[in-house]
């Protein structure tokens, strides 16, 4: 046996990777030669380190002790050959190293690395939770939480054979709204929210951009400045955005079905580490009837519920969790806030007709890019919402006729038919007695979790519920998906949370990925960073003098590092169909494209999305952006 010393890497990014594993197994030579490639080709980035036996015996008895000072559990149970980890040193110092499986998980590491110009995929190590199977509890794992990321952990882990249970029982807000399963975005956030902003950008189309299309009653086009050629319905409206909602509770309860998932509709609360008390509500009475199970695992995906206002007269507010069923118009309505939530909703609900005021405390969409959110203010303003800068309702006044004054706290006031309140969402695990299992959460509710685990080893968090992730439902679903395979089958895949892309549907509607300008210079220094932009019309506007609030109402940019190629560290796009421009690009960023790269790909012509292909104008430079035609 060839043991090669490990100097302390003078790069602490260095991989070391040490292959065990018997010489005469083809999966042993594979994995040694993908990494000894590795090692070859990026020698300050990765190195190799063989331990290799003449018998499987002799391999085993190598690994036998060693494994299991790994904190991985799955180590544990790993008998085959190869056995791969990686640190300084796994021969003399085992605990230091981190487990990576065997030839299928470096093969799989190889390829991210290779699908393109990005760093291979994150590997987690998870500390051991005393898992094994079989074992006596009622259920492997238990979901608290029946929203997107709970769904599809709890889908993945069956599908991988473990026995799994779903809570989940909505509490009805303050105002009484309620609904069924699949949590916050299939309910009341991204699904009816993407369906009203979809049916405000109908009726501009209709009643603006149609007419200079041809497009107007029978006899001929409608002239400008007469009213409208049709009228919106918000009694229809939402009927047909809550009958759709309620097909998806009902696919999704035959998706739980069919995964052989057991879904329970009641509430959940520790009792100890492994004991959970399910409370239903049955009958026609709502009786609450209790129950105790028990389980090896628990994953918590009980998501946010909306902030309320903390001002006298806030319980008259309603929140997102009320108005995409709102029985009855919202007429003039105030909201309270400047996140997505709030600016999406007041921007379709201008659009539908509604007078609509937004109350701004500091500044518009904290943590987005400053220049791209300053400029979807503008163009909110200029298409009718009125935006109030450095403002928070003082009180809220239910008047004799229903309506709600508002009083300012700059002392202004107002009268309105609804106050919405979008100052931000707290993480819903207050009522399910973290205690009783000893987890740990921050004053917000969230939990700082390493890989989604929680301070208790068995106790695993999804989703909105942690601490410094994005909010977002395809992050919740990704990172379910990846520990439901993590903790029942043999991956060591870790969820990457950065670089993640989002669109945010206001009436501009706004695609982002990667670094916003202002992160970009705090982290690189203004001098190493290079922003290339332009302003720009979409086409399909160019014939409606009222979307021209201003020359060039839309806008997009790139920002590049100077010092590593110009590779692009953020992307962000406002036009129309934001969030499929955004997509594609995306993958791009995440797989560590170069400005160059960028420029050398051929746009599609005519759309939006091609203005990316033709940023050739510099902040740097001084020169101004100026679009040209075809």
């Amino acid at each position: 046996m060839s043991m090669a010393d490990v100097p302390p890497p003078i790069d602490p990014d260095l991989k070391i990777f040490h292959i065990a594993g018997d010489s005469k197994c083809p999966f042993f030579r594979k994995a040694r030669d993908v990494t000894n490639a590795l090692s070859l080709l990026f020698p300050a980035k990765y190195k190799l380190v063989k331990h290799e036996f003449p018998t499987r015996d002799e391999f085993r008895a190598f690994i036998a002790d060693r494994k299991v000072q790994l904190a991985d559990a799955r180590a544990h149970n790993h008998t085959s050959s190869p056995f791969v980890c990686f640190g300084s040193d796994f021969e003399n110092d085992p605990a230091s190293c981190t487990y990576l499986g065997g030839c299928d998980a470096v093969v799989a590491f190889a390829q991210k690395l290779f699908g393109g110009g990005g760093d291979a995929a994150p590997m987690a190590a998870m500390a051991a939770d005393g898992f094994a199977a079989p074992n006596e509890y009622d259920y492997d794992l238990v979901v608290i939480g029946g929203g997107s990321g709970g769904l599809a952990a709890s889908k993945e882990a069956a599908k991988l054979g473990a026995r799994v249970a779903v809570l989940d029982y909505v509490k009805p807000s303050p105002q009484g709204s309620q609904w069924g399963l699949g949590g916050t975005c299939v309910n009341v956030g991204c699904i009816p929210k993407k369906l009203m902003h979809q049916a405000s950008i109908l009726g501009e189309l209709i009643n603006h951009d149609a007419r200079h299309f041809g497009w107007g009653p029978a006899g001929g086009a409608a002239a400008e400045g007469e009213s409208p050629l049709v009228q919106h319905s918000w009694d229809v409206m939402v009927s047909e955005v809550q009958r759709y909602i309620k097909s998806l509770n009902f696919k999704y309860r035959v998706a739980l079905r069919d995964a052989d998932v057991k879904y329970i509709n009641g509430l959940g609360e520790f009792v100890s580490p492994h004991e959970i008390k399910v409370t239903e509500f049955k009958g026609k009475a709502k009786t609450p009837k209790e129950k105790v199970i028990s389980t090896a695992r628990v994953l918590i995906a009980t998501g946010g519920r909306p902030t309320h206002l903390a001002c006298p007269g806030g319980e008259h507010a309603i929140t997102s969790d009320d108005l995409f069923s709102l029985t009855t118009a919202p007429g003039k309505t105030c909201v309270v806030g400047a996140g997505y939530v709030a600016l999406e909703c007041g921007g379709f609900l201008n659009a539908l007709g509604f007078d609509t005021t937004i109350l701004v405390r500091s500044i518009l969409l904290r943590g987005f890019d400053r220049e791209c959110c300053d400029k979807i203010g503008n163009y909110m303003q200029k298409q009718g919402t009125k935006i109030i800068m450095g403002v928070t309702p003082a009180s809220i006044e239910k008047m004799p006729d229903g309506k709600l004054n508002v009083t300012f706290s700059d002392g202004n006031s107002d009268v309105f038919d609804t106050v919405l309140a979008a100052v931000g969402r707290t993480a819903d695990t207050a009522t399910i007695n973290l205690q009783a299992a000893g987890v740990v959460a921050g004053k917000n509710g969230k939990f700082d979790t390493q890989f989604e685990q929680t301070n208790v080893p068995h106790i695993y968090a999804i989703g909105d519920v942690l601490l410094g992730k994005p909010e977002l439902t395809p992050v919740a679903i990704q990172a379910g998906i990846l520990l439901a395979q993590r903790l029942f089958d043999s991956s060591s895949e870790a969820m990457d949370y950065k670089n993640v892309a989002t669109a945010v549907f206001t009436p501009l509607e706004y695609g982002a990925v990667g670094l916003s300008e202002e992160e970009a210079i705090s982290k690189y220094g203004e001098a190493g960073i290079e922003v290339f932009y332009s302003p720009f019309v979409p086409l399909e506007w160019s014939l409606t003098p009222e979307r021209e609030t201003d020359s060039f109402p839309c806008f997009c940019k790139i920002i590049a590092d100077k010092g590593d190629n110009n590779k692009v560290l953020g992307m962000h796009y406002l036009g129309p169909n934001a969030g499929e421009v955004i997509q594609g690009y995306g993958t791009a960023v995440k797989r560590g494209v170069t400005y160059r790269d960028i420029m050398d790909t051929v746009g599609i012509h005519p759309t939006t999305a091609e203005v990316f292909t033709t940023l050739t104008v510099s902040k740097s430079s001084g020169k101004v952006a100026e679009v040209a035609g075809c």
